[in-house]
């Protein structure tokens, strides 16, 4: 039955992307033809349409033509955004695993999610289990807590009536209050850190990354696990971050106050 499931959501994806592909270069057109484009059912073809309608992808105007609405344009764009990031961020990423032979990430917020889209792996044997588009939580992640300091109050109040803080590991943060605080603190001083929070043994330092609006576009961070991780070098450890990430964001267009 599952096997029956997939392939019906995967004959409904492959529907839903030719559709697309047709509009595209179609400009606009009406149902008769786009049946004949796309080789679909009128009334199959009605159903996607709707739906796709609803979803802002696809708009009809008054002489019952189909033709895509900027969504998409907008969806593509963030992405050529983020690629653009993702090279300009790949030097700093490198130059930062090399100075302190350790394991980089650089994490976008995607939903109510963190999402990592570049690694810089250390040499070491023992390394980090991770690997670009992985999905980390907000609230116990030091890349994600950045993402949360930068939310506005009312975006803030809205993630924390609708997640629980599942306990990842005994340090991770139990209560609202406690997460706030440590939120009040990466606001005032422009890192944070992950304790041990999110997996044993394992501490991260991030520092976000800006655009020209000021905005956090991105959260850079470096991981060791704890056994590697010197405390006596925590300051110049954490200006070594910050710094890569501020000369990051100056490329972005951003101006530090």
């Amino acid at each position: 039955m599952k096997e029956t499931d997939d392939k019906n959501k995967m004959s409904g994806v492959v529907r839903t992307v030719r559709i697309l592909e047709v509009l595209s270069k179609a400009g606009s057109i009406n149902l008769e033809n786009l049946a004949r484009e796309t080789d679909l059912p009128k009334a199959t073809l009605l159903r996607f349409l709707n739906t796709l309608s609803c979803l802002g992808y696809v708009c009809r105007d008054d002489a019952d033509r189909y033709s895509l609405t900027l969504k998409l344009f907008s969806i593509a764009s963030r992405a050529l955004a983020h690629s653009d990031l993702i090279g300009k961020a790949r030097p700093f990423a490198k130059e930062l695993c090399q100075s302190l032979g350790e394991t980089v990430h650089m994490g976008i917020l995607e939903g109510d999610q963190a999402v990592y889209v570049l690694k810089e792996e250390s040499s070491y044997t023992l390394r980090m289990y991770s690997r670009i588009g992985k999905s980390i939580p907000l609230y116990c992640t030091a890349i994600g807590k950045i993402f949360l300091s930068e939310m506005t109050p009312e975006d803030l109040q809205n993630y924390l009536r609708s997640h629980t803080l599942k306990p990842y590991t005994s340090r991770t943060v139990g209560s609202v209050d406690a997460l706030r605080q440590q939120l009040e603190l990466i606001r005032q001083r422009g890192w944070s850190i992950d304790d041990q929070e999110h997996e044993d043994n394992i501490m991260c330092i991030a520092s976000p990354v800006r655009d020209y609006t000021g905005s956090v576009v991105a959260a850079m961070s470096v991981s060791w696990p704890l056994f590697r991780f010197n405390q006596a070098d925590f300051e110049k450890i954490v200006e070594e971050i910050t710094n890569a990430t501020d000369a990051l964001s100056a490329i972005m267009g951003w101006q530090k106050d």
